[in-house]
């Protein structure tokens, strides 16, 4: 299986490059890696910077700049070989191998496009991403239609509940408010 972590860019909130912002003294794409490598060593990141120039795996740019997620994802499909993709954001420091597992297992391949979801949001930014999708994601590029939720109500999706108790494996950090309250748990 093919993992593409988006890199995205410079977070405003954040101040710095996101994926590098440090949690227990190591950078949150490492705390990601970490989760991932038990599943695949066929990972790619998706940046247009050369601040993960320090990691062993392959960088790609963004093929259409300044499409956020979506830009993102659309490029990690082209360039996948594998059908089935695992794509995530470099802002969840706390996701485990045993979560990716979980969407792995629970995938039903019926579906383009399988995410989490809680009591409150879904979280399309950790799921399983079929190539077969990319002509959706170029239209929407295409018409700057950039929102996930859009793409979402487009494909056929499954969405995989969580239990509550597992909830904040999924915290995104955004800002610096939000990393201190992490690392004083």
């Amino acid at each position: 299986m093919q993992v593409a972590i988006l890199c995205g860019g410079k977070s405003s909130r954040m101040q710095s490059e996101k994926g590098l912002v440090l949690y227990q003294n190591k950078p949150f794409i490492e705390h990601i890696i970490d989760a991932v490598l038990p599943i695949s060593r066929n990972i790619q990141l998706i940046t247009n910077a050369n601040d993960y120039d320090y990691l062993p795996y392959r960088k790609i740019k963004d093929i259409v700049t300044e499409k956020g997620p979506l830009g993102g994802i659309y490029t990690a499909l082209v360039h996948s070989e594998s059908e089935m993709n695992l794509l995530l954001s470099c802002d969840i420091p706390l996701i485990s191998t045993e979560i990716l597992l979980e969407l792995i297992e629970k995938h039903n391949a019926n579906f383009d496009v399988s995410v989490f979801e809680d009591a409150n949001r879904i979280h399309p930014l950790i799921g399983i991403y079929k190539r077969t999708i990319l002509p959706v994601i170029k239209k929407a590029i295409e018409n700057n239609d950039l929102k996930m939720m859009h793409l979402l109500s487009k494909v056929p999706h499954q969405l995989i509940p969580i239990p509550e108790e597992k909830r904040n494996l999924f915290q995104n950090i955004n800002s610096v408010a939000e990393l201190n309250e992490l690392n004083t748990h």
